[in-house]
């Protein structure tokens, strides 16, 4: 129940029908609308309050928070595997799940695996100055899984776990898409439901072009953008535009 009560105050929040300095309802008024117990109204507005989203004052009250500009990343595509290495490195990681599961058919055709051949499958939230902007689930063989465990993927980018563990990176397929965020991507992530989101889907394939990690990250575009530097260069028929 306090989940509920906090989801309907962020959403408030977020949408700005409760604007930066504005209060909120009282514990008493918000045991009283919802029926709940004081100390489950208090969590709610405690969990608000740890997201940053509200302050809380003793014998004042709870007021929205003032509105801070949000930190940005920004990667190039051009330096793909770099960029994402060094991004790992600058944020921290909240591991959600870490099991091994049977591959369906889209991950086995990805992966090059018989169909429900065991993959480890990780879901990750990385945060920066503890503001959650990217989701991120992850595909990687059991062969290469097993070289460790979810205590270092909570603490090392899952590039540097492979590179430590022997696997030389040659290459990555990558496809960048938009998605509306469903309603427990939005709940992470901090944003409405039905929010745009960057979609980034990548293979990364070892240098015997054997694949070695599959990706679905989901980003948001106000804390995390893509660059791409161009060049206009001669074709055979016109001008085209070719990656810098």
């Amino acid at each position: 129940m306090y989940r509920q009560i906090f989801e309907i105050l962020r959403e408030q929040i977020m949408a700005g029908t409760l604007g930066p300095g504005d209060s909120l309802p009282p514990e008493i008024e918000l045991e009283r609308i919802h029926g709940v117990s004081r100390i489950t109204a208090r969590r709610a507005l405690n969990e608000l309050a740890e997201h940053g989203l509200v302050v809380r004052s003793r014998g004042r009250g709870t007021f929205v928070a003032p509105r801070q500009a949000q930190p940005t990343l920004l990667a190039s595509v051009e330096g793909l595997l770099e960029n994402n290495l060094a991004m790992g490195l600058a944020t921290e990681v909240r591991l959600l799940d870490f099991r091994y599961v049977p591959a369906d058919a889209e991950i086995a055709e990805v992966l090059a695996l018989p169909r429900r051949s065991p993959v480890q499958r990780s879901v990750r939230i990385r945060e920066l100055d503890g503001m959650p902007f990217s989701h991120l689930t992850t595909h990687v063989p059991e062969s290469i899984g097993r070289s460790y465990d979810r205590d270092e993927l909570s603490s090392m980018p899952l590039l540097k776990l492979l590179e430590r563990d022997g696997v030389v990176v040659g290459r990555a397929d990558q496809c960048i898409s938009a998605i509306n965020a469903s309603r427990p991507i939005a709940r992470l992530l901090l944003v409405d439901p039905g929010a745009a989101l960057l979609r980034v889907e990548r293979t990364v394939f070892g240098v015997d072009d054997r694949p070695v990690q599959h990706i679905v990250a989901l980003y948001r575009p106000d804390v995390y953008r893509y660059r791409m530097a161009l060049k206009r260069v001669k074709g055979p028929a016109e001008n085209l535009w070719a990656a810098a």
